[in-house]
């Protein structure tokens, strides 16, 4: 029981449930506890992701020896813009790339980090050429090299601005003709013929890898993703060559069924 001013400074009784706070006190409790064991739950499977990554990359774990790499025609790798000022480590983790004989590379942080060090990041590449630079000499198929193209979210933003225009301009013509004069209604074959149209409809990845804290694409352009398989790769600062390895054969060996 607790006492508290009421009006005219007099003190009333106010009565508190003892069972309420029990029960508060209970929850409260009961969520942190519950906090911490999925907390170490997520923490044993790090450990166990690091160890067996070591263990792949060291050749200790023969069967993600041979990658049938042909299959991923296209591989889309996204870094969280706050670890993409790790330069040496995103240099590293192409290089393992580029070894394995990935032939088509989508590089993407949202805020354009890795863009801007465009320069840096091809030049300590063996074999490598952008991939606007592989589209216009039109040796996309033939060439040798792994072409490597550099997106952020502006580049998203811009397309969606520019394929919206040119739908509206579309139906403006049509509507003063006389031919529409329906209600507009976009269709998700339109949005496509529209980015195709002012090229950015660019090719959609077999597999996207996530390096970040969180489990989403961060803002990778949602076009491009409509049968990707996205692998949450964690944190950039831990990446190693035996967890690359396993991500790419396990995509490998598994059927892709991508419906009728």
């Amino acid at each position: 029981m607790d006492l508290k001013p009421g009006a005219g400074g007099q003190r009333v009784n106010r009565f508190v449930d003892p069972f309420a706070q029990i029960s508060y006190h209970f929850l409260q409790f009961l969520w942190r506890t519950l906090h911490l064991l999925v907390s170490l739950w997520y923490l044993q499977v790090s450990m166990v992701q690091m160890i067996e990554g070591f263990l792949i990359s060291s050749g200790l774990v023969k069967r993600y020896g041979a990658l049938d790499i042909d299959k991923v025609r296209y591989l889309a790798i996204v870094v969280d813009s706050e670890e993409a000022y790790q330069i040496s480590k995103v240099i590293q983790l192409l290089k393992w790339v580029e070894d394995m004989g990935v032939k088509h590379l989508c590089l993407y942080d949202s805020k354009g980090v890795l863009k801007t060090n465009k320069k840096t990041i091809m030049e300590s590449l063996n074999n490598a050429m952008p991939f606007e630079e592989a589209v216009e000499k039109d040796v996309l198929l033939d060439q040798k090299q792994m072409t490597v193209e550099f997106a952020s979210s502006s580049d998203g933003k811009e397309a969606i601005t520019r394929a919206a225009n040119v739908l509206f301009m579309k139906y403006l013509k049509y509507a003063k003709t006389g031919v529409g004069k329906e209600e507009p209604c976009f269709t998700e074959d339109q949005m496509d013929e529209a980015l195709k149209a002012i090229g950015y409809k660019g090719p959609e990845p077999d597999l996207l890898l996530i390096y970040g804290p969180v489990r989403c694409h961060l803002g990778f352009s949602p076009w491009r993703l409509r049968y990707t398989e996205m692998v949450h790769m964690g944190p950039l600062r831990y990446m190693n060559l035996g967890s690359l390895k396993k991500a790419i054969h396990r995509f490998t060996t598994v059927q892709q069924n991508y419906g009728t």
